[in-house]
């Protein structure tokens, strides 16, 4: 029996390193259209950015210039996002809570239903849906806030889904601890399961603000773009980096392709950098 357990048989043995090498190979695969579009993304728009490109916005800059920048877009961006976190976060947190605290029945179902619909709804139908809602039918026009709406569409489901997650992994034996000691379950929730949770809750959130960042048809149809800066999300149109790369690129000029180049490279490093971010709360979570 020994020699059997200290010995695999070589057949195994043969099968097991053949796994190991197609798995291995499997992930090298996936992860060169990846290293490729960052090292192309990085040898195209390095050399476009520097201090003027992120400081200077498009107003007055004719088709053949040099110079202009993307200020005005990473302003409109960081806006637009921010608008559609406020939109989209307390509703995903709370429905999730909904769902696994106190949703039962059809409800409950339907809510489930509906968040797992709307994961895999296209961002331009989000887009139009806005497009139709509020710059048609309420005669809002575009503006930056119609593009954080149409952005908290994408967010709601994703937050949504992420937090539900973490909180089914809360051991049931706090709760029960909880209710043990009187405490309502309302007060159980806040004080509870939901700081259990937060890490995993962050991470999720981050993920879902690193998708939305990059979107580009919900913005065409709600934001519209403008070459300067406009601080007022609710008035006017707005600006956004993945807008303005699209512009950009459609351009005929190759000035204009090159400042596309430069602000892909930014927005990618803007979602690297969320990416990181959530490791670093996920981690968190882990070592505590």
């Amino acid at each position: 029996m020994d020699t059997a357990l200290s010995k695999p048989r070589p057949r195994r043995m043969w099968v097991d390193r053949l796994a190991t090498l197609v798995m291995v190979v499997g992930a090298i695969l996936a992860l060169i259209p990846l290293v490729g579009v960052m090292v192309y993304t990085v040898g195209k728009g390095l050399s476009a950015i520097d201090w003027s490109f992120l400081s200077t916005t498009m107003r007055g800059v004719g088709p053949l210039d040099t110079t202009g920048g993307i200020y005005h877009a990473i302003v409109g961006t960081i806006e637009q996002v921010l608008i559609a976190s406020l939109i989209a976060v307390p509703l995903g947190i709370l429905a999730a809570i909904y769902t696994v605290e106190y949703g039962r029945g059809l409800l409950a179902a339907a809510v489930r239903f509906f968040i797992d619909v709307m994961t895999g709804i296209p961002s331009i139908v989000a887009g139009l849906f806005i497009f139709s809602f509020w710059v048609l039918a309420l005669h809002q026009g575009f503006s930056g806030f119609a593009a954080g709406m149409s952005l908290a569409v994408l967010m709601l489901p994703v937050v949504a889904r992420a937090s539900e997650e973490m909180l089914k992994l809360v051991p049931d034996e706090l709760r029960e601890a909880s209710y043990a000691l009187g405490v309502p379950k309302w007060r159980t929730m806040l004080s509870v399961v939901l700081p259990v949770a937060t890490a995993g809750i962050t991470t999720g959130v981050m993920l879902a603000v690193a998708r939305v960042t990059g979107e580009t048809a919900p913005l065409l149809l709600t934001s519209f773009g403008f070459d300067s800066v406009n601080y007022n999300p609710f008035h006017g149109p707005q600006s956004a980096l993945p807008l303005f790369v699209f512009q950009q690129a459609t351009s005929p000029f190759q000035v204009a392709v090159n400042r596309a180049w430069g602000a892909a490279l930014v927005l990618i490093l803007f979602v690297v950098l969320l990416s990181v971010i959530a490791r670093l709360v996920t981690r968190r979570n882990r070592l505590t």
